[in-house]
């Protein structure tokens, strides 16, 4: 059976990287954005509505089973603690973790039936915490916790469930949330070990390792792809 590739949110940056990575290695690749892809099967769905979500999975699934997934859509949502709305956490929470949880139940059986299955999970830095990113930290910390519990409920199936923590990578994302002329900016590319920005290819580098068909005792990992940074970050 032809190996499908799903990537969410896999019509730029990180996303299309991964899609590309995916073709090269001749998987049948598909992405689900709002943006139409250049680089595989495009579904265009709004992944943080569960209707427009799940009309996607449902044609995607009629032509066969998905036997790797990355959860790889997210939205940042900036704002002090106390600026932070109810209406951006719950599409915070929408996007960056319901969505993934909607799209693994919806290819989970499949890969049960063909005992292998990958699940990469992009998580980020930032659920080490960050300033101005409470509804997205949270959101993305939430996802660090589904990893585990569904790396641990899948394993005897072949399945593995794994996360990448990106951080920081010169995206459109990230370049929207951090302008090139902010002092806070400058900072975070000082601040980073290795001197500089990461790129979409070195995250998607990274996930090829989690969805490779000889990385099956490697399971419920959350691997921080930052050029140092969260060495001198994470919490003790």
């Amino acid at each position: 059976m032809k190996q499908k590739l799903l990537v969410t949110g896999g019509a730029s940056g990180i996303g299309k990287a991964i899609a590309e990575l995916g073709m090269s290695r001749g998987w049948e690749v598909a992405v689900i954005d709002r943006q139409p892809t250049s680089v595989g099967a495009s579904y265009i769905a709004d992944l943080s509505d569960t209707d427009s979500t799940q009309q996607a999975l449902e044609e995607i699934l009629s032509k066969g089973p998905v036997t790797r997934l990355v959860n790889n859509v997210g939205a940042v949502f900036p704002a002090a603690a106390e600026e932070t709305t109810l209406a951006d956490l719950q599409r915070s929470f929408d996007l960056n973790l319901r969505s993934a949880l909607q799209c693994s139940q919806a290819v989970l059986p499949g890969m049960k039936e063909q005992q292998f299955g990958r699940i990469v999970n992009m998580t980020s830095r930032a659920a080490l915490g960050k300033e101005l990113r409470t509804s997205y930290a949270v959101a993305k910390a939430g996802l660090i916790g589904l990893t585990r519990v569904w790396a641990l409920e899948t394993a005897r199936d072949g399945i593995t469930v794994n996360a990448i923590g990106p951080g920081p990578i010169a995206t459109e994302l990230f370049l929207k949330a951090n302008p090139a002329d902010s002092p806070k900016t400058k900072a975070i590319i000082d601040g980073v070990p290795v001197g500089r920005l990461g790129t979409p290819e070195d995250v998607a580098s990274s996930v090829a390792f989690f969805l490779d068909d000889a990385a099956g005792f490697v399971t419920g990992q959350v691997l921080y792809v930052c050029g140092g940074l969260t060495v001198g970050n994470a919490p003790v």
